[in-house]
């Protein structure tokens, strides 16, 4: 079966991009934010005028320039690094709606967003041009109450307006601080998170070279150092030692070919029970053993699911080789902060003995790994087994622990429990 390539992981965005996201986001809430105030405010003076082509022309103009507005942003975010071009063209079209609408109530509501415009491009920076764009307002409010003769309560609403623009301007200027802020937080913490994943990687690879090829191939050194001196004094002993080079060399080629095959055995970023239903698959194929799943949904760490997987596969490797069994069950479920994970056959079993470590002398070196294993993520493993009533082997491992908070319950419980 082939493999896929392993994902690289995404480039972490820098403090520049973060700012560039985060202005080009709000500045579209905004834009749809006045869009939508300033339509709904010339809206409601369809019931109060009686020209209502006006208050027409004046949502045509908002809905267009807005949809323009929008889709440059959208399309082209990089625009927010140039602020004065879009300031400037954003106050043509507040000078446009002032010329349609002939200082209606939906002029001031879309000065108002044009001030919280230039607090997204300019943060506080955009005090000038809050102060600017209030004094035509204000110049606009005492036109319309010299022209209209309102009543004193309707102009004090009025003569309020021209302020909306300054305090919607701070408003949007500590926002986009905020949001900045919060993008360059979480950015530094996915490449935290990277950097983490990347040395705990590395360190699970040095681990895992050191236990097999690393081990095997210095046995070969050693023998190859004999091997000259015994040549000339004892050829029988020359003979042995060159017969344990070539042992050894394909020991650690086949090591190799092993640990290549389980780094590619599980994508982090697939589905764990994808992960395991094809390794059971994929065996139950080879074997013509039946392995009956039951996965519930779980999200280990990656190093859990590495280690949980290569447990897999050597349970069912030890299936295959000693128990002459008829079926395999794999469970995988959550239980409270742990996931559990059982295989379970219904072969010829055997009998365990107190101490585990004596496996080693009936050749079952399976077993002593994949406890070594479990402890390296912070679990243990478990097994039951009865002679002609099968194997059972529980894993249980943390869920989402830190490597920091695994070393420590490794180094806390070093002992391999047995039902």
């Amino acid at each position: 079966m082939s493999q896929p390539s392993p994902v690289a992981p995404p480039p972490a965005i820098d403090s520049a991009a973060g700012r560039i996201v985060a202005a080009a986001a709000l500045g579209r809430a905004v834009l749809v934010g006045r869009a939508a105030a300033t339509i709904t405010a010339a809206a409601g003076g369809l019931l109060l005028v009686s020209d209502r082509w006006q208050v027409v022309e004046v949502i045509v103009f908002v809905a267009l320039s807005s949809a323009a507005q929008v889709g440059v942003l959208t399309r082209w975010p990089h625009v927010v690094r140039a602020p004065v071009p879009v300031l400037v063209a954003d106050s043509v079209l507040v000078l446009g709606i002032l010329a349609v609408s002939g200082g209606g109530i939906a002029y001031f509501c879309y000065a108002a967003g044009a001030g919280a415009v230039a607090g997204v491009l300019l943060d506080m920076r955009a005090v000038p041009l809050w102060a600017a764009q209030t004094a035509l307002s204000f110049a606009v409010a005492g036109a319309v109450l010299r022209v209209n003769g309102l009543p004193p309560e309707i102009a004090t609403y009025i003569v309020a307006f021209p302020m909306a623009g300054a305090v919607a301007g701070i408003g949007a200027a500590v926002a986009t601080s905020a949001l900045v802020r919060y993008v360059d937080l979480s950015t530094r913490l996915v490449a935290s998170a990277q950097r983490s994943a990347a040395a705990s990687e590395r360190a699970r690879l040095a681990r895992e070279l050191h236990d097999s090829v690393t081990k095997t191939l210095r046995g070969v050194s050693f023998a190859a150092l004999a091997l000259p001196s015994s040549l000339r004094r004892h050829p029988d002993l020359a003979e042995q030692l060159a017969g344990t080079v070539s042992a050894g060399a394909m020991a650690a080629d086949r090591q190799a070919r092993e640990l290549l095959e389980g780094l590619r055995l599980d994508e982090p970023d697939r589905d764990f029970t994808e992960t395991i239903s094809r390794v059971c698959w994929t065996w139950s194929a080879s074997t013509g053993i039946p392995a009956v799943t039951r996965l519930d949904r779980v999200d280990p760490s990656v190093a859990a699911r590495y280690e949980l997987t290569r447990i897999l596969r050597e349970a069912l490797s030890n299936v295959a080789r000693h128990a002459h069994a008829g079926r395999v069950q794999v469970h995988l479920v959550r239980a409270k902060d742990i996931v559990v994970f059982k295989i379970s056959d219904d072969g010829v079993g055997f009998v365990i003995p107190d101490d585990l470590s004596t496996l080693h002398s009936a050749g079952r070196f399976g077993i002593i790994g994949m406890a070594e294993r479990a402890r390296t993520v912070g679990g243990d493993l478990r097994v039951y087994s009865t002679p002609g009533a099968g194997t059972s082997v529980t894993v249980r491992v943390p869920v989402r622990e830190s490597d920091e908070s695994m070393g420590f319950l490794a180094a806390r419980d070093s002992s391999v429990g047995t039902w």
